[in-house]
């Protein structure tokens, strides 16, 4: 089960399996056609601790491996004699998560002879963009391209923002199977996490996301200007000698930021302004994460960019990255919701891209990486 792959298939049918965090999540394409995604997620068993607890998630994960393989094989209306290979995320993501999803893949693949791809959990999130009719517009209606990346083929000058509750990353794709380069990254939480953290602040209970994208509509997102992570002249530096963190993000002092201020509301005696908080800090968020992306893309030439991961879902991002995108002239590519949390479709996808541009398989003896880098598509045998 290494070296090249014998006999490509023009379409190759792909079982992709994820199981980096807490959701389990099985799926099949062939070639850029996407087959069924399913997905079993654990989330409920982690909202009284306020977060993912790995143990529990490990836990859950082996609970509802086998059920989810074996619904995700029925709607597709496939066994695992007509997969062409395997693909499992190898990291990054929780130790213990990753050992589950590629313990079984393993066993599959030892099981049927099928080829097995280890691969990035971060470079899955754009090749799901490539499945036939599943890329779709979000944000502002008139900011985002109308289609999506296109099956089979990705633009020239090709971006991607990953925002989830563990990333926040601005990428260059040259090939989404051989050279990714990462442009930009949070130095501490990511965005998903320091609105987790708020929202505990808050008293919105979690997941925070979706809680705190609710309320901030009803709040006033001016009525209190919260800090703007790396955005000082030394952080960012100009255009022709570049800061040490142009492109970088930092969240963990906006989250100080709203403890401090509800501290003092409370201090004071006052009603604490729970949805103007809620908004002020969403606004502070999502206004340093498009300007930073925008800024990347223009400086790198990126004239595409797709939006991807958990918290591509929430309402405020999606609309303030496609208007600035719009603005600066680059399209905005967005896959549907159940495409942009974590899911077994998006590796099978990028499973296939290795597939067809003849990449070897990774055999069975590679072990997974909880802080694989994203310029590691897949680990080679």
């Amino acid at each position: 089960m290494s070296g090249q792959y014998p006999e490509q298939p023009k379409q190759p049918l792909v079982l992709g399996i994820e199981s980096s965090c807490d959701e389990t999540g099985v799926g099949i394409v062939r070639g850029t056609t996407l087959l069924t995604n399913t997905v079993s997620s654990s989330m409920e068993e982690h909202v009284r601790f306020g977060g993912v607890i790995p143990e529990i998630a490990s836990r859950a994960h082996l609970d509802a491996f086998v059920p989810t393989l074996q619904e995700s094989l029925h709607e597709a209306g496939v066994t695992l004699d007509d997969i062409d290979a395997i693909a499992v995320t190898s990291g990054p993501g929780l130790a213990g998560a990753l050992m589950v999803g590629v313990c079984a893949a393993k066993a599959l693949a030892v099981a049927t002879g099928k080829p097995l791809y280890a691969i990035n959990h971060l470079v899955a999130h754009v090749g799901v963009g490539l499945l036939d009719g599943r890329a779709a517009s979000g944000g502002a209606p008139d900011a985002v391209a109308a289609a999506g990346l296109g099956a089979g083929s990705l633009p020239g000058n090709l971006g991607a923002l990953l925002v989830s509750g563990g990333h926040t990353e601005i990428l260059r794709i040259r090939s989404i199977t051989d050279d990714v380069e990462l442009l930009g990254s949070t130095i501490d939480d990511a965005a998903g996490e320091a609105y987790d953290k708020v929202a505990r602040i808050l008293g919105l209970g979690y997941p925070g996301g979706p809680a705190i994208d609710k309320l901030a509509r009803q709040g006033n997102p001016k009525s209190i200007r919260f800090p703007r992570g790396l955005t000082q002249p030394k952080y960012m530096g100009t255009a022709e000698e570049k800061g040490p963190h142009r492109y970088d993000w930092s969240f963990s002092g906006l989250k100080t930021a709203v403890a401090r201020c509800v501290e003092q509301f409370e201090a004071r005696g006052e009603q604490v302004p729970v949805a103007d908080i809620a908004a002020a800090f969403q606004e502070a968020v999502v206004d340093v994460i498009s300007s930073k992306a925008v800024l990347a893309c223009k400086e790198h030439g990126i004239t595409d960019v797709l939006l991807g991961g958990g918290v591509a879902a929430n309402s405020r991002l999606r609309e303030l990255t496609g208007q600035r995108c719009t603005s600066a002239g680059i399209k905005l590519h967005v896959p549907p919701l159940d495409l942009c949390t974590d899911n077994g479709a998006m590796v099978a996808a990028l499973g296939a891209q290795l597939i067809m541009a003849g990449v070897a398989p990774s055999g069975v003896g590679f072990a997974p990486d909880s802080s694989m880098p994203v310029t590691t598509v897949s680990v080679p045998s």
